[in-house]
């Protein structure tokens, strides 16, 4: 009979047990005791590490512009993105329960959580290019702005020096000179492509003075024959233009140029008169949304993380469901419960524990961001974008050699942020031990 306290199920020897610990007991002095400790004693100490200058470091933490725009901004990630994640992976779990191919969505679903992420960074930094030609968001967005709201026909046009025309501030082109009722004008017009015109458009042809106000709106394109405002050999006339005519800042008439650019307004008596050709024909093209400026660019860096971490959220929900009880839910849907009543009073309570610590190892992960951070919001924009992870390093790290002292403080309050989450997950998983 074997001896108590000497058999395989007893707890064994002290010493062979503190002979397999050490190596782990020394890892975590070394790379998290040790850390820890100089960080928060070196931030009590200023740049250089020679001088003790006490909490000071905490004081600049709190009043220093970047710090307070790092910390509202982390606030924002803490409370809008574990939310979406979290809610967006309780919707596909939930739905992807009924599909044919659950497994390979989810794979798919958890693949972004496997590419680094500066890589991921690198990826949402062209993806919302402004340049709609490169940008794949603006290229989706300028598609469907022009379905609904044409680009103007002459995008980019001016007015031809000495030809006629000067631009208004609100973007039109009107005479320079007033016209009377039966003269015959030019305007000359550049700054757009010539082979971007319509096929439809003939070559330009001055009007001889006749009967009613008489115009030419042509495309004055430059080169080594050209005359600068008159027309030359080969210039094409510019169709459709919509020609108002004013008189005392009023229109009085409205034509429409035809494929050569000539167009003719009979009937005009007294002046004198204006011709205006209006801004909606010269616009600029809508090119999207700068999405990477000081506005948006924290909105966008939110939505690269939860491309990134939506899938593993989803992976730890479909593992909670697997655990609930079959039998309440077909119980419910006995009772007469729809399937919005048997997922809000039955699915969520009984998920509600996997949920939290969803939600919190979220938490967690948010107020460590940096790589995104770094790698999507350009120069010009990152301090608008900061976090206080970012700032950490940019403060401890930066020009110059950095602050390492406000470094350092800064580092430790990060770390009084994160403590209480983590806290609450190690209860909560040796709650769920028990």
């Amino acid at each position: 009979m074997t001896a108590r306290g000497t058999g395989p199920l007893s707890g064994g020897s002290p010493r062979l047990a503190a002979l397999f610990l050490t190596p782990a007991l020394l890892l975590v002095l070394v790379f998290l005791v040790y850390p820890t400790t100089y960080s928060v004693v070196r931030s009590l100490f200023d740049a250089r590490g020679t001088e003790f200058v006490g909490l000071e470091n905490y004081a600049t933490a709190f009043t220093d512009d970047r710090t307070l725009v790092a910390l509202r901004n982390s606030v924002i990630w803490v409370v809008v993105a574990p939310t979406l994640v979290t809610t967006i992976g309780l919707v596909l779990a939930v739905l992807t329960e009924r599909i044919r191919w659950a497994t390979a969505f989810r794979v798919v679903m958890f693949m972004p959580l496997a590419i680094s992420l500066v890589a991921s960074g690198i990826i949402f930094r062209l993806v919302y290019e402004e340049d709609p030609d490169r940008g794949l968001v603006n290229a989706v967005v300028v598609s469907v702005h022009d379905v609904f709201a044409p680009s103007a026909p002459y995008a980019g046009a001016r007015p031809r020096e000495g030809g006629g025309l000067v631009a208004a501030p609100d973007g039109a082109l009107v005479t320079a000179d007033p016209v009377g009722a039966q003269d015959a004008v030019g305007l000359a017009i550049t700054g757009y492509d010539p082979a971007a015109l319509p096929g439809r458009a003939a070559a330009a042809v001055l009007p001889e003075p006749g009967a009613g106000l008489r115009g030419l709106v042509w495309l004055d394109v430059g080169g080594t024959a050209d005359r600068t405002g008159e027309l030359d050999a080969g210039e094409r006339g510019l169709p459709g233009i919509p020609v108002e005519v004013l008189e005392a800042g009023r229109v009085v008439a409205t034509v429409t140029t035809g494929d050569d650019g000539r167009f003719t307004v009979p009937d005009l008596a007294g002046g004198p008169y204006a011709i205006r050709l209006p801004a909606a024909a010269f616009a600029e093209p809508f090119r999207g949304l700068t999405w990477l400026g000081p506005v948006l660019v924290t909105p966008v860096v939110i939505s690269a993380w939860l491309w990134i971490m939506t899938g593993f959220a989803m992976t730890l929900i479909v593992a909670g469901l697997a655990s609930i009880p079959r039998d309440a839910l077909e119980a419910a849907r006995v009772d007469g419960a729809t399937e919005w009543q048997v997922f809000r009073r039955v699915t969520v309570p009984l998920l509600s524990p996997v949920l939290l610590v969803v939600f919190v190892t979220l938490v967690i992960n948010v107020l460590k961001v940096f790589d995104l951070v770094f790698v999507i919001a350009p120069g010009s924009v990152q301090e608008e974008a900061n976090v206080l992870a970012l700032q950490v390093w940019q403060v401890a790290f930066g020009a110059g050699g950095g602050d390492q002292g406000l470094g350092s403080a800064l580092a430790v309050l990060l770390f009084l942020l994160v403590l209480p989450a983590m806290v609450f997950n190690v209860r909560r998983f040796r709650e769920d031990r028990r």
